[in-house]
């Protein structure tokens, strides 16, 4: 199963590397091109369909090159993993309204839970329904929320799929492992001309398409040598910095009486960060190795026992607490003079 792996990830890397640059000529064709304002940190118009060569890559690397294992599962993913590519190629080409984008996200978890992929672990069905859906659009939307600075998302993503790649080889779990090598490789491919300075951005079609992949992947991995009660924080602890980076920024627009969903600015850790003095590079090297952080704590959970588990997982919980807390101490002016900025740019576009 290792070679098969290594296949998956090499046919998807290769891929996306040769694709993308060709998708770089043809987005300015298409109109889908992303225009600098006061709320972005790019100066000159850059491409959005770095997210299509990642698609087209993901899903044939898996296509060609897996093996067998549960084939209807598979395709229900990449199913709802290419609607929600579909509502991010709208978004990016055209602009989708914040409601009925969140109501399309709803539909592609749905449309897992119908297939039986969903959480398994709470006392009822409904419960279980519930928190897949939440588990999905929140994920999706955290990925997407995270695209904010050349190389971010992409490499925040692809350091999770190398941990649940890690994770599906210790369980034994082949469809986990085969999507993970895919979702890495495709990643990191795309960010050859993603990180800074970037040459395409992957846009919503990138963004929705690889959190929901992620999604779907934590949902499906089991740890049959451990208890749920534990194994239920792996996938939260593995994703743990875009979990941190919206609750933060949730928590700062709605202490500021803003909408969490639709107000633009620049409040997320990476913003954050390069306020504090670091370069964008610096500030994204940072949060990768947060992310590295979180992905060994994850590890660790699949082996700690119940005690070990709470205790793993409350500390880290006070630790991001504080870590916010702390950050809307220190920077909650700054944030608020960019929404006027923000807001400014809006009007004047109008």
């Amino acid at each position: 199963m290792v070679s098969t792996y290594m296949l998956i990830f090499a046919g998807a890397l290769v891929f996306v590397i040769g694709v993308t640059p060709v998708m770089r000529q043809l987005a300015p064709r298409l109109g889908l091109v992303d225009q600098p304002n006061s709320r972005k940190l790019h100066v000159s118009p850059t491409p959005l369909m770095g997210g299509v060569a990642m698609y087209g890559g993901i899903i044939l690397a898996l296509l060609i090159f897996q093996e067998s294992f549960r084939v209807d599962q598979l395709v229900s993913i990449l199913i709802g993993a290419t609607w929600m590519s579909f509502l991010g190629v709208w978004d990016d080409r055209w602009g989708i309204a914040p409601l009925i984008k969140l109501a399309g996200q709803v539909v592609g978890a749905l449309f897992l839970v119908l297939n039986g992929i969903q959480v398994d672990f709470l006392p009822g069905e409904v419960l279980d329904v519930i928190v897949t859906v939440v588990w999905v659009v929140g994920i999706t939307n955290a990925i997407n929320l995270l695209d904010n600075m050349d190389g971010l998302s992409g490499g925040i993503v692809a350091t999770a799929a190398a941990y649940f790649l890690l994770m599906a080889v210790m369980s034994g779990q082949y469809l986990v492992g085969a999507l993970a090598a895919a979702l890495l490789g495709g990643c990191l491919g795309f960010l050859i001309y993603n990180f800074n300075p970037a040459s395409i951005f992957m846009g919503d079609t990138g963004s929705l398409f690889l959190g929901f992949l992620l999604a779907a992947l934590a949902i499906k991995l089991r740890f049959p040598a451990n208890r749920a009660i534990v194994t239920w924080m792996v996938p939260v602890m593995a994703l743990g910095v875009p979990i941190l980076d919206t609750s933060l920024v949730f928590v700062s627009r709605l202490r500021r009486g803003k909408n969490p969903l639709t107000t633009p600015g620049k409040d997320h850790l990476s913003h954050r960060l390069v306020r504090m003095g670091f370069s964008q590079k610096e500030a994204v090297l940072l949060l990768y190795v947060a992310a590295e952080a979180f992905g060994l704590l994850a590890v660790t959970l699949t082996l700690a026992n119940v005690r070990e588990g709470y205790v793993i997982g409350l500390v880290v919980f006070l630790i991001c607490a504080y870590m916010i807390y702390w950050l809307e101490k220190r920077a909650g002016s700054q944030t608020t003079e960019d929404d006027r900025r923000a807001h400014r740019d809006i009007d004047a576009a109008a």
